[in-house]
């Protein structure tokens, strides 16, 4: 299991749960639970996710305790390689219809690119890509994985599904051709102050390990109980809407610094690696951002979604592009 505090030689955050024959650990046999409701009855949830965890070896105190005070952490070994090489083939050919025309526009994105023109020559990103990869969908409905994220942000989790934004594939590539190649500092939350979602995580599926070669996160832990200001100062000139809450984070406590516009080096930011397979939850509060590949052959495929644990009809569309790409 991985360290609950931050030391030299260790890997920060990292939760092993792969013992032999759990559920959705490498040689199982067992698919994922059906996907939890509102209307589940709780004592049978709680049961059933202290015996998932049981099996995986994972503790939820420490799992819970570490992002409490840091922002993030990874699960490894939790889905298995034969669900992850699944979940590659299907993206990838889901990727391939984007670029061919095959799949309709609903696949296609160009909004979080830092040029649209690109996306007539590479398919950086395919939306709602749990409509087109089953593997996906199995993998976001895992009763292991959904225990710890009502766990770390509350019971009554709901997935950004269909009728959101949804999941997304990630392709992102240092080339010319590629519209997708690094991203700076912002937090999630930052997209969508106005909404009444939060709290809520990222969930980040890495088809790909990480590394200064392809690309890796920046974060900054402990962030994530600050209160980040909207951003009303941006790289990119948008406008933060009127409705937008001021600040965003679990305390009052305001910023020691103001959040970097660019790609700066940040006081107290660390390097998160993951291992192909490994699973990434970060806060929506937390400061982070990507670093570009210094390798031009590499690229960093991820599946990437947002579970949320606020108020479900208090969704609506809102993307505020702030972050500099």
């Amino acid at each position: 299991m991985g360290s609950s505090v931050l030391t030299p030689f260790a890997e920060p955050g990292v939760f092993r749960a792969g013992a032999p024959g759990a559920a959705g650990a490498p040689g199982s046999t067992g698919g994922p639970g059906p996907a939890p409701t509102p209307a589940a009855d709780r004592a049978a949830d709680r049961a059933g996710v202290r015996a998932a965890n049981l099996a995986t070896n994972l503790d939820l105190d420490e799992i819970e305790a570490f992002y409490q005070q840091h922002g993030f952490v990874i699960l490894r070994d939790l889905l298995g390689e034969k669900l992850i090489a699944r979940m590659e083939q299907e993206c990838e050919a889901a990727q391939a219809g984007v670029l061919t025309g095959d799949l309709s526009a609903r696949y296609g994105s160009t909004q979080y690119l830092d040029d649209a023109a690109k996306a007539e020559r590479f398919v950086n990103y395919v939306e709602h890509i749990q409509e087109l990869a089953s593997a996906v969908g199995e993998a976001a409905e895992d009763p292991v994985l959904t225990g710890v994220i009502r766990r770390l942000i509350g019971a009554r989790i709901w997935l950004s599904g269909s009728e959101q934004t949804g999941v997304v594939y990630q392709d992102a590539r240092p080339g010319r051709e590629s519209g997708y190649t690094r991203i700076g500092w912002h937090s999630d939350w930052q997209a969508m102050p106005s909404l009444d979602v939060w709290p809520g995580l990222a969930i980040t599926i890495h088809i790909d390990a990480t590394s200064p070669a392809n690309g890796f996160l920046r974060v900054v832990p402990g962030s994530h109980r600050w209160a980040t200001p909207a951003p009303y100062r941006n790289v990119n000139g948008v406008t933060v809407p009127a409705d937008a809450r001021p600040t965003g984070g679990y305390t009052d406590t305001a910023p020691p610094f103001e959040m970097p516009l660019g790609f700066e080096k940040v006081p107290g930011e660390i390097a998160v690696y993951a291992e192909r397979g490994d699973v990434l939850l970060h806060d929506g509060y937390l400061w982070h951002s990507a670093a570009r590949a210094t390798d031009d052959d590499t690229r960093r495929r991820h599946v990437r979604g947002s579970f949320f644990a606020g108020e479900q009809a208090a969704y609506r569309r809102q993307f505020i592009k702030n972050a500099a790409r």
